[in-house]
């Protein structure tokens, strides 16, 4: 792994891969165990079938590990390693039976996780020199949440929030239910929650949020001149975080405006699975 699992992630990848190996084996592979001769072994290489951002290859190896202890397995890359069509990405030998039961597990993981790397790093790439930081949001697929925002990191962004329960963000509802952006955040201040971010819709708001102590201002869905506007009135007295309707051909301009960051919800909620192949040779 290219950075040390925290017991968070680590604990909750293996959550996940006990869930996806119970989903998919059940009661047992009835067509390893019907058309694979116990005993027999296998050699395969897994390698990259398209250019891509690696994320998830060490958790790979553990479905492989689950499932056959005594496999080996050898990545020959590292995770946010960039690759090329047909570079190996790791060898794997052992008992065949185990290691076809823990493939498409293995695969499924690592194409969903890669895929997510590998779009984030072009919506890196696409924002270079800005000086604006790339965030995920918490728009991931239930359960995969550590995973994915894992990922993202892999590809080059920056994780905001893990979940509800580690950073104040104001959103509309809540706003709409205290009656202001004002009053929402005097009250998140005086919680004591610790910084307070705040979601603005106009530029009314803004100064609003500026006037009640905001740590950071979330720029929802602004065009480039209002954002240019809204981060000139904050004058440096937060931080500017612009969100909504972020794609590879708009990020650039928005970076461009002058806000600290970029949240692009996206990157872990469309990211399409790369191609990742598994070919098995007898030895």
């Amino acid at each position: 792994m290219s950075v040390p699992p925290s017991p968070e992630l680590a604990s909750a990848v293996g959550r996940l891969i006990d869930a996806a190996l119970a989903e998919d084996i059940g009661a047992g592979d009835v067509t390893s165990g019907s058309v694979i001769p116990e005993g027999l072994r296998f050699r395969g290489v897994m390698a990259a079938r398209e250019e891509m951002v690696v994320a998830g290859l060490p958790f790979a190896v553990e479905v492989f590990h689950r499932v056959v202890p005594e496999a080996r397995v050898a990545p020959a890359v590292a995770d946010g390693d960039k690759v090329a069509p047909g570079q190996v990405l790791a060898r794997l030998e052992g008992p065949a039976r185990g290691l076809l039961t823990a493939e498409r597990t293995a695969l499924n993981l690592l194409q969903h996780l890669s895929g997510i790397a590998t779009l984030t790093r072009r919506y890196v790439d696409a924002i270079a020199g800005t000086g604006a930081t790339l965030l995920d949001t918490r728009k991931t697929i239930p359960g995969l949440r550590h995973a994915a925002k894992y990922a993202t990191r892999m590809g080059g962004a920056r994780n905001h929030r893990m979940g509800l329960y580690d950073g104040v963000l104001i959103k509309d509802n809540h706003i709409a239910v205290c009656g202001s952006v004002g009053e929402a955040v005097r009250r998140a201040r005086t919680s004591g929650s610790g910084e307070v971010e705040v979601e603005c819709d106009t530029i009314e708001q803004v100064a609003e949020a500026v006037a009640a102590g905001a740590d950071i201002i979330l720029l929802d869905n602004m065009a480039p001149p209002s954002l240019r506007r809204a981060v000139a009135m904050v004058g440096g007295r937060a931080r500017t975080e612009a969100s909504g309707g972020v794609n590879l051909d708009t990020i650039r301009a928005i970076a461009e405006t002058g806000v600290d960051f970029v949240s692009v919800g996206r990157l872990t909620q469309s990211a399409r699975a790369v191609d990742i192949g598994l070919d098995w040779t007898a030895e």
